[in-house]
This record gives structure tokens, C-alpha cells and sequence, in this order.
């Protein structure tokens, strides 16, 4: 398994991953996905050993105060085998210069696990005083 920065995810199988993590918003409208992947600050790939794509994270950023972490999925059959932290890893080690790392993700155990594992805190709980966030979803 590797996991490296990667511009050059093609579609079909972006498409492909996407679709094996239940993401048929995403699925649903090829031309947006693209122009998601095209558009993102940074792409963080795990491929398996014949290449073929498993797992991505997408950010977006403004590289000096703000990450956005907008994706971060694995392939069903290489869950809870690394790939996930590992993916998020890169993420946070190019943008380990930025303030803020923000995500939005469903609302699970296993996922609250997971993030605040790796040191994420929910908005709600932060201390010392708690903090709000707002989401305008079309």
C-alpha cells in the first residue's frame, strides 16, 4: 500500500471509489466530482500494490490560516487496516503550518472515534469555551 500526493486521479476510477463508499451524491453528477478532484489544494492517494485506487483525501486550503478537509474515504474491503489515518496523515502533514483543520462527517461513533483519535475535537466540546458552526448545505 502507498500513500502520496496525486493530481492524477482519473475519473473512472474516482468514480469507482466513490461508488463503493455508498457517496451517490458524488456518483450521481461525473462532472462535478471532476471538477471537485481538479479544483481541490491537495490530493492525498493510497493505491494498492497493482495500482489500482483504494482511498483519497481531499483539501481544500488557502495554505496560511484555513484546511478544509472535504474527503477522506477508503475502499470497504481496506477499512480499519491504516489506510484511512494514513491518508489523513499526508493531509496534515502538508498543512501542518495551518491554524485550522475543519471537517464535516456523519454522525457515528466510529467516526467520532476516529478523528478525535487522531487529536480532533468535536465543536461542541471545545474548551474552554465552546465554539458554533454553521453549514448551508444546496
Amino acid at each position: 500500500m502507498t500513500v502520496t500526493e496525486d493530481e492524477s486521479i482519473a475519473l473512472w476510477e474516482a468514480l469507482d471509489l466513490y461508488e463503493s463508499v455508498g457517496w451517490m451524491t458524488y456518483t450521481q453528477h461525473p462532472e462535478v466530482l471532476a471538477r471537485a478532484l481538479a479544483g481541490s489544494t491537495f490530493l492525498a492517494v493510497a493505491r494498492d500494490a497493482s495500482g489500482h485506487l483504494v482511498g483519497v483525501a481531499r483539501a481544500i486550503s488557502d495554505d496560511a490560516t484555513i484546511c478544509y478537509l472535504q474527503d477522506i474515504l477508503v475502499r470497504p474491503k481496506y477499512q480499519r487496516d491504516g489506510v484511512g489515518r494514513a491518508l489523513l496523515g499526508c493531509v496534515m502533514e502538508r498543512f501542518a503550518h495551518v491554524r485550522q483543520t475543519v471537517l464535516i462527517t456523519d454522525d457515528e461513533a466510529a467516526q467520532r472515534a476516529f478523528y478525535e483519535s487522531l487529536g480532533f475535537t468535536e465543536v461542541a466540546d471545545m474548551a474552554p469555551e465552546p465554539l458554533r458552526s454553521f453549514v448551508l448545505l444546496r
